[in-house]
């Protein structure tokens, strides 16, 4: 088993100052390289205190230098935010400056409110294009000089400066639908997916996609699929508590960007009332406890051998989500003092 945990800095308000914010993320990092984690990743948002991460290069570069093991990565980058020749570019520099460690996450966008501010207007939905024109053209520009006549960029031969350390960084795609796992191994991408926060049987729908898929996709055999739960590693009831609370409060503003449904105030999003969303009963507390990675460590340990035996061997946990800076930090700790020696000891035994 794998573990990633994707660290996104955040706010809900202004009585936490950016420093604080940062500083926590960081010592979350610093526990996570540690303590045994594969992978930390961190997204890319514009204008928003939920997800603060204009230039994920740039935070990764940070983390870099006070981290010695844990590989590092973009979860996600949004594809029509950038072009070929500047992804590929920046990428390649956050490879070098982080001595050969990135993974490269891409995505097509996430929230309508974003695209009207930095991509023109464009429909959310279309993102999708922006994303399978822009990976291989971004792989071609790491092997040297290259050209492109796309139907959304078009630009003469050049090369992308400079190469990156590793000779091909390994790349992810965020996808949920039957056509994007496609089109991810095709191209030699790995997949991100993620349950969101439905029950178990949303992890298997997901792991039987990524099986027939990789079936159906000569040379796809070496690629992976991990995916995304919140998580919360709690040794009391009062952690537990606060874990729902910490979710139903982070879903209150991911349903407002998420559906386009509140507005938005000086980057903070109004918390909307889960009387107008559809999925309103995934929010009731029992279910956010059953279905995200929620638990003691012997309840998470039990949970995850059941994605285990499902056919996950790779869990990308977000544990970041609006709880207080003792539990976070504290959950971590519980990640990597019970958790993942658990399942590395299994592994030795193998």
């Amino acid at each position: 088993m794998k573990f990633s945990a994707v660290v996104n800095m955040a706010r809900f308000d202004t009585s936490r100052s950016m420093e604080d914010v940062a500083a926590e993320a960081l010592d979350m990092v610093r526990i996570a390289d540690q303590g045994g984690f594969d992978i930390v990743w961190t997204a890319e948002h514009h204008t928003i205190e939920l997800t603060i991460s204009p230039n994920p290069f740039q935070v990764l570069t940070n983390w870099a230098a006070h981290t010695k093991n844990v590989r590092l990565g973009t979860a996600v980058v949004a594809a029509p935010y950038w072009t070929p020749i500047r992804l590929a570019g920046e990428a390649a520099m956050c490879d070098v400056l982080t001595g050969g460690r990135l993974e490269l996450g891409l995505g097509r966008g996430s929230y309508q409110y974003e695209f009207d501010r930095m991509a023109g207007g464009l429909p959310q939905g279309e993102g999708g294009r922006y994303l399978r024109e822009i990976i291989p053209a971004v792989q071609a520009l790491w092997q040297g000089d290259y050209a492109h006549d796309g139907e959304i960029w078009q630009f003469p031969s050049v090369a992308c400066v400079p190469k990156p350390l590793q000779k091909d960084p390994p790349m992810w795609i965020a996808a949920r639908d039957p056509n994007t796992f496609e089109f991810a191994l095709q191209n030699n991408c790995n997949i991100l997916s993620t349950a969101l926060r439905r029950p178990f049987e949303e992890v298997e729908t997901l792991v039987t996609r990524f099986n027939e898929t990789q079936a159906s996709v000569p040379g796809s055999a070496h690629l992976q699929h991990t995916t995304m739960r919140l998580a919360a590693v709690y040794d009391d009831q009062a952690g537990r508590d606060d874990a729902v609370r910490g979710a139903i409060n982070f879903g209150r503003n991911f349903e407002n960007l998420f559906k386009g449904i509140g507005t938005v105030t000086n980057g903070f999003p109004e918390p909307v009332d889960f009387d107008i969303v559809a999925n309103r009963d995934e929010y009731q507390a029992d279910a956010l406890a059953e279905n995200l990675m929620f638990g003691t460590p012997d309840e998470v340990i039990a949970k995850l051998e059941r994605y285990e035996a499902a056919g996950i061997d790779h869990i990308m946990i977000g544990p970041a989500f609006g709880m207080s800076r003792e539990r976070n930090i504290r959950s971590m700790e519980l990640w990597c003092e019970h958790v993942i020696p658990h399942f590395r000891a299994k592994e030795m035994v193998a």
